[in-house]
């Protein structure tokens, strides 16, 4: 089969197109023709080995692929590894059955970045209907979905921030009541001029260093920041307790990895966001469709904040 693998760890130049062995589906795996695979921004801390979790060598990145199983099945899967190729494998507990009227990119924009939204929100976030959330990157994979389901789920105000005018237009269309340049110097004034001189009640956020900084100075009183991210690879400045004590706020972290194999926190949520799109009542941002041949120039631009939406490789070209 064909397939991107890494022989070592480094930028999107390791990413190399190569000929593999099939993989052999073991007992409680399913064997997926691929039809698409997500590309999602832990890969390019995976294929560098700055992950939450380790990688070795050698390694077949990607964990998010929509296919075939041997039955017929058309289903969507979180893999370990072995994602980017044109056959996966995948616990039978991680792959969901999808609708004929969701696509493979909608699919795919929800195993990940759809589960992980819901959760900031839900979750992690704890947000109570007219609280004030704050959506990083929310013309992004997560960003995007996030922004839609906060609407969805009662938020008073949706403050959105986006690295351009373009970006900013797009988060508005999905549902955010204002949309702000995501810069960190002045981040904190302008996510409260954003709110009506009022401090915030949630904010999401993946950036980490001195956005991560602003943010939690932004937050009101039982505020809470929710971090999920590190995509600036630039460690926030420690958070001390009296700090938090002083202001009832809440630094919270989420990794979406602790929800696997628990019904209740994937099987269900999944579920919910499959049926919202089925039913037109979510929109999944599909970005570009990279032949999977050029999956180091997907990194390339994810990494550079050139992309929208959710970013797909096609195993076939």
């Amino acid at each position: 089969m064909r397939a991107i693998q890494i022989t070592e760890f480094g930028g999107p130049e390791v990413l190399r197109p190569v000929e593999l062995p099939d993989p052999v589906a073991k007992p409680g795996q399913l064997l997926i023709d691929v039809a698409a695979v997500g590309v999602n921004y832990a890969d390019t801390h995976s294929v560098e080995d700055s992950y939450l979790s380790r990688s070795t060598l050698p390694m077949v990145p990607g964990g998010e692929v929509v296919g075939r199983t041997a039955d017929g099945r058309r289903v969507v899967a979180l893999t370990a590894t072995g994602g980017y190729a044109e056959k996966a494998v995948a616990w039978e507990n991680m792959a969901t059955e999808v609708p004929d009227e969701v696509s493979d990119g909608a699919a795919l924009a929800l195993v990940v970045q759809g589960l992980t939204a819901w959760h900031l929100l839900r979750t992690a976030g704890r947000m109570a209907p007219g609280e004030t959330v704050v959506v990083h990157a929310a013309a992004g994979g997560t960003g995007s979905l996030a922004v839609q389901l906060a609407r969805r789920f009662g938020a008073g105000r949706i403050i959105a921030t986006a690295s351009s005018k373009e970006k900013r237009d797009l988060a508005l269309e999905l549902g955010a009541d204002v949309a702000v340049e995501a810069e960190a110097e002045g981040l904190k004034e302008r996510l409260v001029e954003a709110n009506g001189g009022a401090k915030v009640d949630l904010v999401l956020e993946m950036t980490g260093g001195p956005v991560f900084d602003a943010s939690l100075a932004a937050l009101a009183p039982f505020g809470r920041l929710v971090t999920y991210g590190m995509a600036s690879r630039t460690e926030p400045r420690p958070v001390a307790a009296g700090k938090l004590m002083a202001h009832s706020t809440a630094v919270v972290g989420f990794w979406l990895m602790h929800c696997m194999g628990k019904p209740a926190l994937h099987a269900e949520p999944m579920a919910e966001l499959l049926h919202m799109v089925a039913a037109g009542e979510l929109n999944p941002l599909v970005g570009e469709a990279y032949p999977m041949s050029e999956a180091a120039r997907a990194h390339t631009e994810l990494r550079a904040r050139r992309t929208t939406g959710k970013l797909v490789l096609d195993p076939r070209r």
